[in-house]
């Protein structure tokens, strides 16, 4: 029997009123705003009636030109590649350093955490990193350091030849104390904790609701699936942005309706964004696994949305706000998933310890010799994939609308 969610029969109209899609028009308006902004004149956005939306050139391109850069409106690293690169919690840019990087890295893995943190048959192992570097079968064979030397690295006490030629910011601290995320700067960690973290940070200094509610909805999520931590993002960037715009408008222009939510008019300013992405709820769209028979798709299908509705109410008991309501309905969680489902772009970035050891290589005699003296046990014990790169997930209100 399914799981109801009360709010999806109470706020049928609020709901109906999201998931509306706006006017081509108006999305058409709304993207080339965000060209603007973005500083790209050499495309434009239109609509066409047989094939939707598209970017096109309104000029010849150079070979060189940038034609598009794109700010990515929610995006997410992959939980497992977590234990293999530390990154920016926000652009998703490596920092630290080369010998933290490293040092980490080994230090994990002498600890036995694996990237999936659970254990892996051989078959699985193969196929886990098939894009950065190669799979982790790898690891059998890897040549261990000697005991404390990847910790040693990873605290700065040893010191790695020319690595100060791959330079990266040094790693800052969320905010709200939550020691999860780190950021390149003050200015990410400050853009991050604006636009969601500060509604997703497990810290003491965190605004929300229930932290022990939080904390299990990220297990939950890091279990199953961790679509869900990019979804929370949605939720909680379009709660903030209707606490921006309530702060900057009269409250008298925005009459309360009768159905519950108090400023819809303002919600539905808030969800513009998300609003513009193609959607369908997560269940009804989902590809069916190759192992799932067709006999039983009714099954899996009603297990997928069992697995939102868990995630749902969980998220719901950590960062509830009462006028944003009709966002935490299953109705709306479920097409904001499926909305990822659909449109979401692979988020690739290069890392620079690959960098660091090409560099290495390029050195002449006898300074490589002597450089790969030191640094020759620690690509051992790194393996063939010494060059995973940070691996996640996003949304891009263009290149993923168009």
């Amino acid at each position: 029997m399914e799981s109801e969610c009360p709010i999806d029969a109470e706020l049928r109209r609020e709901i109906s009123a999201l998931l509306e899609a706006p006017p081509p028009a108006q999305v058409e308006h709304y993207l080339n705003q965000l060209i603007q902004t973005r500083q790209c004149h050499a495309i434009t956005v239109k609509h066409n009636g047989h094939l939707g939306k598209g970017v096109y050139a309104v000029s010849d391109l150079e070979g060189v030109e940038l034609v598009l850069k794109d700010q990515m409106l929610v995006g997410h690293q992959h939980y497992s590649n977590k234990i293999e690169c530390l990154v920016c919690s926000f652009c998703f840019r490596f920092v630290g350093s080369v010998e933290q990087q490293i040092g980490r890295r080994l230090y994990l893995q002498e600890l036995g955490v694996s990237s999936n943190c659970c254990p892996q048959s051989d078959e699985e192992e193969e196929e886990e990193l098939g894009q950065c570097g190669s799979s982790n079968s790898a690891y059998k064979d890897k040549v261990p350091l000697p005991k404390g030397l990847a910790e040693a690295l990873m605290n700065g006490e040893l010191k790695l030849p020319y690595s100060d030629k791959v330079s990266m910011p040094q790693a800052v601290s969320c905010p709200g104390g939550c020691g999860e995320t780190y950021y390149c700067s003050k200015l990410c960690a400050e853009s991050d904790w604006n636009s969601s973290h500060c509604l997703l940070c497990t810290g003491e200094r965190s605004e929300v609701v229930s932290r022990e509610a939080l904390v299990k909805f990220i297990q939950h999520a890091n279990e199953t699936n961790d679509i869900f931590l990019l979804a929370a993002k949605a939720v909680a960037s379009t709660i903030l942005n209707y606490r921006k715009l309530k702060l900057t408008r009269s409250e008298g222009d925005n009459k309360p309706n009768v159905s519950g939510s108090p400023y819809l008019s303002l919600l539905l300013e808030a969800w513009k964004p998300i609003s513009v992405g193609h959607k369908r709820r997560w269940w009804d769209c989902v590809a069916l696994p190759i192992d799932v028979k067709s006999s039983d798709e009714a099954a899996f299908r009603m297990q997928i949305r069992e697995l939102a509705f868990t995630s749902l109410q969980l998220l719901k008991a950590a960062i509830y706000d009462e006028e944003c309501k009709p966002i935490f309905s299953l109705e709306i969680y479920g097409h904001i998933i499926g909305m990822f489902e659909l449109n979401n772009l692979d988020l690739v970035v290069a890392s620079p310890v690959e960098d660091y050891f090409l560099y290495i290589d390029d050195l002449p005699d006898p300074e490589k010799k002597e450089a790969e003296e030191i640094t020759r046990p620690f690509l051992d014990a790194l393996g063939d994939d010494y060059s995973v790169c940070c691996q996640g997930t996003a949304f891009y209100p263009l290149q993923s609308s168009c």
